[in-house]
């Protein structure tokens, strides 16, 4: 079953509406397997059709297998031609995955009515969340190169460089196997920087026992990865081996509890109950993770709060730290695949404060 047939068996069997238009791009390169289209229209019975501007027209026609590519003209209105189209198809609601309000109020004025549009991005989110095997492989494949660019943190990272010199480095690397960029701009915090969760990535030297996060991501082939570690500059004092020690033990735990059918604020608890028990439950100030794949950050969500209960297939972040303001910040974090006999780390490396 192709994607699209896959979107169609989900979406049309509460007869909520008859068709569905797919604006957002991730959605777009998700189910129309590459990225440059514009918008998609699902019709309950028929041809889906794909619309293209020109400068993606033959991309689109050489890889839009399964679709009815129309070109969509300098001078045209996109709202106007998935309206009319909705109309051939008899589509008395049409249902939208994302739109801005000033394209929401085009659509409906061309549809004749605000009421024959329902917004719905959650149908595609919920079969992105599943990822499948050609997926699975693109993520390991960004996971490794990932990896690949921690190894050049830790042989990179000392007093007297640049945070972004380091990024640099480790970017370079990434790209050169093979990345296709970043998933996010990188981050290497240090020193009392690396107490902000984003702490970003600046021109500070970094200092001789500096607490230094690195959180990178490569992107392959639109894919994504998500990893941290930090280290230190120079010597851990006893002090950052404990912190460290405590995370780590924190991730430990809930790498252990990732499952299937296993409820995600489960996992979070988790981690937060061992960081709890050593006296710093109130510098962990983020969620545990996050659901990973042509987006860095996508459900399910792993927090308190989480109402997902994981799946085989699932790719999640498991990344609990501690964020002291003024002194330094700890997290570890890996991408994580949920199998079907259990969890499995996709990244790899060292475990380690100081370089190896």
């Amino acid at each position: 079953m192709n994607r699209v047939d896959a979107l169609r068996k989900v979406a049309f069997k509460e007869d909520k509406f008859d068709g569905y238009a797919v604006f957002n791009g991730i959605n777009l390169t998700y189910l129309a397997g590459f990225s440059g289209s514009s918008a998609l229209l699902v019709p309950r019975d028929g041809e889906s059709v794909l619309y293209v501007y020109g400068v993606n027209y033959e991309m689109a026609k050489a890889e839009g297998a399964g679709f009815r590519v129309e070109r969509v003209e300098r001078c045209e209105n996109l709202m106007e031609k998935v309206a009319k189209q909705s109309v051939a198809f008899g589509i008395k609601r049409l249902a939208v995955d994302a739109l801005s309000i000033t394209n929401w109020r085009a659509l409906a004025k061309s549809m004749g009515s605000e009421e024959k549009l329902v917004a719905d991005n959650g149908v595609v989110q919920e079969l992105r969340k599943i990822k499948g095997e050609e997926e699975i492989k693109l993520l390991r494949k960004a996971a490794e190169l990932t990896s690949l660019g921690m190894k050049v943190a830790y042989e990179t990272v000392a007093a007297g460089l640049k945070e972004y010199e380091v990024a640099a480095e480790i970017e370079y690397a990434m790209r050169k196997q093979g990345s296709g960029g970043t998933a996010f701009e990188t981050i290497v915090a240090s020193g009392a920087c690396s107490a902000f969760p984003h702490g970003g990535c600046s021109d500070r030297k970094i200092r001789q026992g500096d607490l230094v996060v690195v959180d990178i991501g490569a992107a392959y082939r639109s894919y994504c990865s998500d990893m941290t570690r930090t280290l230190v500059a120079g010597k851990a004092s006893e002090k950052q081996k404990r912190l460290y020690g405590i995370v780590k033990q924190a991730q430990d735990n809930a790498f252990a509890t990732v499952k299937a059918n296993v409820k995600a604020k489960d996992v979070d608890a988790a981690a937060r109950q061992a960081i709890a028990e050593a006296g710093f439950g109130d510098y962990f100030v983020h969620n545990l993770g996050h659901g990973v794949g042509l987006e860095v950050h996508e459900p399910p969500t792993l927090s308190p709060e989480s109402t997902d209960t994981l799946a085989v297939g699932n790719v999640v972040t498991v990344e609990p730290g501690i964020y002291l303001v003024g002194y330094g910040g700890i997290r570890i974090e890996d991408t994580v695949l949920v199998g079907k006999a259990g969890a499995e780390k996709l990244t790899s490396g060292p475990y380690a404060l100081t370089k190896e």
